[in-house]
């Protein structure tokens, strides 16, 4: 049972329930959007509205949302940032040695986090377990990928629309904005950014 002396505490063992990031990449007609909500939260309270969960990094040539622990996630960037370096312009490899040093690493393998990059070509989810996924190809040439616990409610209509008369921003900001209407770990506070 919780201490109740102290109602900001929480047992050694256990961590607040955080949920509350939805990020989109969408790809199509040689533009690419990454966009994530502004909301965290702690249970059922709302503890943040307007977070900013999608960086531009490299000098602006790739951008990344991130889902999770939220120094965590911060760590991964700052390595992703460090792989790019090494690796100039080569996404794909940065990637997949930044999900091999995170499977193996001792201290990188207990963050909590998931990364969407992406660059004007491509678009990865990086996960813990070594997992470095680029989404397939749409019947219209585009493609999508989602992470976060809001991020199959984006996901979902951002498939259908990614075929429609649509630029990669418009389905973008559509699927996020269904998401919010859905999902209530999900706002329409967005960060969007473009390649």
């Amino acid at each position: 049972m919780r201490d109740m002396k102290n109602s900001n505490s929480f047992p050694a063992n256990s961590f607040p329930d955080w949920h509350g990031t939805t990020i989109l990449a969408v790809r199509k007609n040689r533009q690419t959007v990454i966009a994530g909500d502004g909301q965290v939260s702690m249970g059922p309270t709302v503890v943040k509205g307007n977070a900013r969960k999608v960086r531009r990094l490299a000098g602006g040539k790739v951008v990344a949302g991130f889902a999770g622990a939220t120094a965590d996630a911060f760590t991964l960037i700052e390595r992703l940032e460090a792989k790019l370096e090494q690796y100039p312009d080569q996404l794909a490899r940065a990637c997949v040695d930044l999900a091999k040093d995170w499977r193996t690493d001792r201290y990188l393998r207990r963050l909590e986090a998931m990364l969407l990059v992406a660059d004007a070509d491509s678009i990865f989810t990086v996960t813990g377990v070594g997992d470095v996924l680029e989404p397939g190809e749409s019947t219209g040439g585009g493609s999508v990928a989602a992470i976060g616990s809001g991020g199959n409610y984006a996901l979902a209509p951002a498939k259908p629309l990614i075929d429609q008369d649509l630029t990669a921003d418009d389905v973008a900001r559509r699927s996020m904005a269904i998401a919010a209407e859905i999902c209530v770990y999900t706002n329409g506070n967005l960060t969007v950014e473009s390649l």
